[in-house]
């Protein structure tokens, strides 16, 4: 095989993918709405379509069902993250147990308590507004693949004891692998309470109807990169025209946020996906999986995988890429070194599903943050509020974030704006081009820990100044 060829089993198994989400390749993809032309006068605007901007203006409305809201977006309602994610609707506001417990020791046992709140909500929501998305509570387990993971697994779950947290979970190996049976699974930490399993998509249009039906009016192909203050409100900028607002929300995430003290706090990083084609009953047979848990190892350039309703299997994650600049281009949405990589280490992970192709093939921008968690604030003299640095797992945590916005906005103390986790922002990534060298030796770190077993004397700094890099 010539020098850089690729496998010929991996390219026959992604020789037909496609290079668009699986979950957005659908004849069920809603139309979208007209743009903004000319002026809209309201009380809240919403800057953002994906689930922090929805999630927002639905809530924003079920409180005060005659306040008035405008929502853009600037390009189509779940076309971004919220439409390319792996559809797991975590509990955790703190990107894990573990690093809620390294951040917020003290905090943790009440963060764990709202994140369940969280979760409970959403899944009333989806009941209430009959949004049909494949909803189901299956939790999820992360997976040993290497020796030393059993050890944190286990430190971990008495972490979580101690703090008189239940429902976790540690597996030997003939019981990991009689949940999902992989050779490369040596054991597991099972969280049966605190993920649930949809289809990403479906939720963010059924999010989208609920708006529409509850009053608010969406305009997409609306771009906004300007939002200041007008008397005794704000406005907004858009290419047709413009908006007014006593208040607005910015849930722009990853994007370019249109406030500048936002821009340093966030590093977006490139993340990739594949899906499979259905599997046989044999093949359903081989691998077990008959609990529907996600599943991601235990890495930290690791793999998150889950299985759908029409029996494929999505596998995503392990590269992590930031472009010099932070650039967020969709034409580096697709990456064929990665897609390959992907295939590779899923053959390995699951050699009874020899032959198996992939349908699909995608890639996606994260909002990474130094602490990996939601940070919240406000501007413009407590006009505006602002939440971002989801890194990864905003699916659950954005219905947090509106919450917390709305909150700010309204100038209420609750018990979602108490935590120091809310209060306190991360630290700011570096400017360039110390943020890309910065992003890349930790990597580098990150890949030898992954093999060893061993922090070394770059990450165990960046613990004790409290940064980080994650997706």
């Amino acid at each position: 095989m010539a020098a850089g060829a690729m496998n010929p089993v991996v390219a026959r198994a992604l020789a037909d993918a496609r290079p668009v989400p699986a979950w957005l390749d659908t004849p069920e993809r809603p139309a979208a709405e007209p743009p903004l032309s000319g002026e809209e006068h309201t009380d809240l605007l919403v800057v953002g379509g994906g689930y922090t901007g929805l999630w927002s203006a639905l809530i924003a409305k079920e409180r005060e069902p005659d306040r008035d809201v405008v929502l853009i977006e600037g390009r189509e309602i779940g076309w971004a993250a919220s439409g390319r994610n792996g559809g797991f609707c975590s509990a955790s506001l703190t990107h894990g147990l573990g690093n809620g417990m390294a951040r917020w020791p003290e905090e943790v046992r009440e963060l764990e308590r709202l994140g369940a709140v969280n979760l409970d909500a959403i899944a009333e929501t989806v009941e209430r507004y009959d949004i049909d998305c494949d909803f189901e509570r299956t939790g999820e387990i992360t997976v040993a693949t290497a020796p030393h993971h059993l050890a944190e697994l286990r430190s971990l779950r008495d972490d979580a004891r101690d703090s008189g947290l239940s429902g976790f979970d540690l597996l030997d190996r003939d019981e990991m692998r009689a949940e999902v049976n992989s050779p490369t699974f040596l054991g597991g930490l099972w969280d049966r309470h605190g993920t649930a399993m949809l289809d990403p998509a479906r939720l963010v249009w059924g999010l989208k109807r609920a708006c529409l039906a509850a009053g608010v009016r969406v305009y997409e192909g609306t771009p906004t990169d300007l939002v200041s203050s007008r008397g005794p409100g704000v406005a907004a900028r858009t290419p047709r025209g413009r908006v007014f607002a006593r208040q607005a929300v910015l849930a722009t995430n990853a994007f370019r946020s249109p406030l500048r003290r936002v821009r340093p706090l966030i590093a977006p990083v490139h993340d990739f996906a594949l899906m499979t084609e259905p599997l046989t009953p044999e093949q359903r047979e081989a691998i077990g999986w008959r609990g529907r848990q996600g599943l991601a190892d235990a890495n930290n350039h690791f793999h998150y995988f889950r299985i759908t309703t029409d029996h494929r299997i999505l596998w995503g994650g392990y590269d992590v890429v930031y472009h010099f600049g932070g650039g967020t281009d969709e034409s580096r949405w697709q990456r064929p070194e990665t897609f390959e990589r992907l295939a590779r280490h899923f053959m390995t992970c699951f050699p009874q599903l020899d032959g198996v192709r992939f349908t699909h093939r995608w890639g996606g921008v994260i909002d990474t943050c130094s602490r990996f968690s939601p940070f919240f604030g406000t501007a413009h003299r407590g006009r505006v509020a602002y939440a971002a640095g989801f890194t990864g797992l905003g699916v659950g945590a954005t219905r947090f974030g509106a919450e917390v916005m709305l909150d700010l906005l309204a100038g209420e103390r609750t018990e979602r704006t108490a935590p120091r986790m809310v209060r306190e922002k991360p630290l700011p990534f570096p400017p360039e081009p110390v943020r890309w060298a910065g992003i890349g030796i930790t990597q580098w770190a990150m890949r030898r820990e992954d093999a060893t077993g061993r922090r070394n004397l770059w990450l165990r700094g960046l613990d004790r100044a409290g940064l980080g890099f994650d997706s």
